[in-house]
């Protein structure tokens, strides 16, 4: 990630700091929410625009969401203090950029005016402060708990002005603020309120939910960055996409996301157009060090070593996407050279296996989704046949959405196949993960006193170079120790009906700015 810079009272420059997403498992994918105030497109203001998704968004609070469907519709309800443009850089989003003291010890924000709640009342510096206090209390497990890990106190010394006093300058402090897991919620919120009936101050205001079918919502007049360009956003929940494809072709939904080529190539027609967007997310197979059976390294390693990442690529994601180590973020980009089997390796294996003292293989428990995202049964299958050519036996476990979540965030398996969101910034993707402090660290299930202190170097100098190095040797602690597999990035596919005006796609399908599109 590109970082702030800090000198003097200085102002964080547009793309000085940059985010490109939240956690996002199985579509584990992070956002941000814009605030540009261009209009919208033109189209019939009237409308609505119906977006399809093939599972039920759950996580109905800012703090806990984690799965890409939540995030998906989250970000319409809520706005996070800063936002992301097209290229990841950080630009004001509810607040304007922040100033720094010197030595990246307080952060000063100056909030939008106009910027309401739901309710009509106003959000003020005392929202954004209790916000993040409740982020940071350890019983309301936030999601983005770990984004926070180095800020000391939050203030609110007038209505329209924030102040965050640092334990430390972090220089991946700003990106995370830019995530809908930061959404503000108005003072006095509970997670239970909340999931009754959400109360933001993004672009659509809640209107009702039927499980398992539909999410509504209707424009919010008073959005503080534009007027949304659909009357109403309706989110679909079709879970076959072959469903969805003929959703698509008949008008019945206006746009959806594909993973898989094929299928988005089937849904291509006179009315419907596909643009293909990049991604910093990263599939992987994630492998808990603290479940016995892969406590030792050895058995980890014979795991990586025995896993063909394309040939998981080519199999189950039909050669769309591209093998990748374990930072995706562009200025600090694993190479997957720098692996201890940088392609499969069965006879190195092999010899791992032998040094775990399991020379004839073992059992592993792997959980992969249904309905998440598309690719995530025939991942697991074809980890179940690599690793069985060395005489690991690989059960698989098919989840439902809700199920797999569910026993992934209490790091309850052995093993699973996931996709989760990258980042511009190292810090702010993995250190929730690999740092043993870290709000995702059950679900990692690895972390070391090297990486703790190597983390902390990371987020201790906005120098780039100097950060490199730091999250080189990072990358090179999580293949050596075979914290993860990493598997690839993956492609996706947005499928627009030409019926939509001023849909913007973006990089990991980022939805935070729907608000813009319209429908004739």
């Amino acid at each position: 990630m590109k970082k702030p810079k800090r000198r003097g009272a200085a102002v964080l420059a547009v793309g000085s700091v940059a985010a490109a997403g939240a956690l996002l498992i199985a579509g584990c994918s992070t956002s941000s929410q814009s605030g540009s105030t261009s209009a919208a497109s033109s189209g019939n203001g009237s409308g609505t625009l119906v977006f399809g998704i093939t599972a039920d968004a759950t996580q109905l609070v800012p703090w806990t969401a984690t799965a890409e469907e939540s995030v998906e519709v989250l970000q319409q309800l809520y706005s996070p203090l800063l936002g992301t443009d097209s290229n990841g850089n950080l630009i004001p989003g509810l607040a304007s950029l922040p100033t720094v003291s010197d030595g990246g010890d307080t952060y000063t924000f100056t909030l939008h005016s106009g910027a309401k709640f739901d309710d009509g009342k106003p959000v003020t510096a005392t929202d954004v402060q209790y916000t993040f206090d409740t982020i940071m209390k350890p019983s309301s497990a936030a999601s983005s708990a770990s984004y926070f890990e180095s800020v000391a106190s939050v203030a609110a010394p007038n209505a329209t002005t924030v102040v965050v006093h640092m334990k430390h300058p972090d220089a991946s402090f700003p990106s995370g603020l830019s995530t809908i897991q930061t959404g503000i919620v108005p003072s006095g919120a509970t997670a239970a309120s909340l999931t009754a009936k959400p109360d933001g101050s993004g672009p659509y205001e809640f209107e009702g939910h039927v499980p398992n079918e539909s999410l509504t919502l209707t424009r919010n007049a008073d959005y503080f960055a534009g007027k949304p360009g659909a009357a109403t956003l309706k989110f679909q929940v079709i879970p076959d996409e072959q469903s969805m494809v003929s959703a698509l072709r008949t008008g019945a939904v206006d746009a959806a996301i594909f993973s898989d080529p094929v299928t988005a190539k089937t849904a291509t027609s006179s009315s419907v157009t596909i643009d293909k967007v990049g991604s910093l997310q990263y599939h992987v197979l994630q492998l808990r060090a603290a479940s016995p059976v892969l406590s030792n390294v050895n058995t980890r390693l014979a795991i990586a070593c025995a896993i063909s990442a394309q040939g998981v690529v080519d199999s189950a994601a039909l050669g769309a996407g591209t093998v990748t180590g374990p930072i995706t973020s562009p200025q600090y980009k694993s190479s997957t050279a720098d692996q201890p089997c940088p392609t499969q390796n069965l006879t190195k294996a092999r010899q791992y296996l032998a040094k775990a003292g399991q020379p004839n293989g073992f059992t592993l428990n792997l959980i992969t989704s249904q309905g998440l995202y598309a690719s995530a049964v025939d991942e697991a299958q074809a980890v179940q046949a690599q690793l069985g050519q060395i005489g690991i036996k690989v059960n698989v476990q098919t989840l439902s959405a809700s199920a797999y979540v569910s026993d992934w965030l209490s790091g309850n398996f052995e093993a699973a196949i996931a996709e989760n969101a990258g980042n511009i910034d190292p810090n702010t993707m993995y250190a929730r993960y690999f740092t043993s402090t870290g709000s995702f660290n059950k679900v990692a299930g690895y972390s070391s006193p090297t990486l703790n202190s190597l983390f902390a170097q990371g987020i201790a100098t906005t120098n780039v170079a100097q950060r490199q190095k730091i999250y080189q040797q990072i990358s090179a602690q999580l293949v050596d120790n075979a914290a993860w597999v990493w598997l690839y990035t993956p492609e996706e596919y947005i499928a627009v009906n030409t019926s939509v005006h001023g849909f913007q796609a973006r990089t990991d399908a980022d939805l935070s700015m729907l608000w813009q599109a319209s429908i004739s």
